[in-house]
């Protein structure tokens, strides 16, 4: 169902959300002289954009390796069974672990896809070996751990 309060973006509003996913700290008065507008009208904006569920935050990148972070992983998990319970249990689970940084329901053979940063490899083996694996609504677990991060977590595309 679609929202008929929403307004529709207009070239601006798309380069407004387009300059502030790269970043968003950027002042009203930077944006104003890139948008060709007013801070005022800047800042209307992007309130507006915020009520009407286009922006939904604003966060802050840690640097992962900075945190000492050095292992990356993505770790797909199959459940035991497809049952309300079961979700709920490993969405507790999910939620319980701050070394699960996103998670995500799919479909095919796995039922969950989780990013995971860790110390070393040795805490991702006692994450999946002492947390994971025991879980009784974790059927079975496989994990890929990360080489190179080839492109960071990019802006999403914005059309009108």
């Amino acid at each position: 169902m679609h929202d008929t309060s929403m307004t529709r973006l207009d070239s601006i509003d798309i380069r407004l959300l387009e300059l502030l996913q790269r970043d968003a700290q950027t002042t009203a008065q930077t944006l104003s002289e890139v948008l060709h507008l007013s801070p005022s009208q800047v800042g209307r904006r992007r309130q507006r954009l915020e009520m009407e569920g286009y922006i939904i935050g604003t966060a802050c990148k840690a640097s992962a390796k900075r945190l000492g972070l050095t292992v990356q992983a993505f770790v797909q998990i199959q459940t035991v069974a497809h049952a309300a319970e079961t979700h709920s249990a490993i969405e507790q689970l999910i939620g319980s672990q701050p070394e699960i940084t996103a998670a995500w329901t799919l479909t095919g053979d796995a039922d969950y896809l989780l990013r995971v940063y860790c110390a070393d490899l040795s805490a991702l083996n006692h994450l999946i070996q002492n947390v994971l694996l025991p879980h009784p609504s974790i059927g079975r677990v496989q994990s890929q751990v990360v080489m190179d991060q080839l492109k960071t977590d990019a802006p999403l595309p914005v059309f009108g």
